[in-house]
């Protein structure tokens, strides 16, 4: 494990780093969204988030810069479970810090949040993240067909899932 990536919660300072991100349509596309939002609305969304507890947003560093943003989202408080969501500035990926990133994401979501499920959804063709949320522990639950429209067409999408008694035993 690299000892230099470390979670840190979300800043207001860090918002033009995810901006740059957000308006980036490569990066987008894989979180199912346009990439068209103003960094007057995600300042209005981080404000109005301060208060709440249905998510956990942090930045990803690697020694002192910033590499990426992860959380958990629409945490739910009865049910104990949570969706996890990730994405990398495009000059880090590639540098093999998303399994560790997911593996300290998911850890905090089960040793921190008490959670029982931590669950995702990722494009069926994208055989790598797949393979990492495999790698991670996850399990493909199922099969969503043409769930998310993507760049002028429809695909089908995977939810995979992770309950905390497997990941315990790993």
């Amino acid at each position: 494990m690299d000892k230099n990536l470390q979670l840190r919660p979300l800043e207001k300072e860090d918002l033009d780093f995810i901006h740059n991100m957000r308006i980036n349509p490569n990066i987008m596309d894989y979180w199912f969204e346009e990439p068209y939002t103003t960094k007057e609305k995600m300042v209005k969304e981080y404000e109005n988030s301060l208060n709440s507890d249905s998510h956990r947003s942090f930045i990803l560093y690697h020694t002192n810069e910033r590499v990426g943003y992860l959380g958990l989202f629409d945490i739910d408080q009865r049910h104990r479970n949570a969706e996890f969501a990730i994405m990398f500035d495009p000059a880090h990926q590639g540098k093999g810090y998303a399994a560790q990133a997911t593996r300290l994401t998911v850890e905090y979501g089960f040793n921190q949040l008490n959670l029982n499920k931590i669950f995702l959804y990722v494009v069926k063709h994208n055989e790598k993240a797949i393979h990492l949320y495999e790698k991670v522990g996850f399990e493909i639950e199922g099969e969503l067909k043409e769930h998310f429209f993507v760049d002028g067409s429809y695909h089908d999408a995977l939810m995979m899932g992770l309950l905390r008694k497997d990941y315990s035993s790993k």
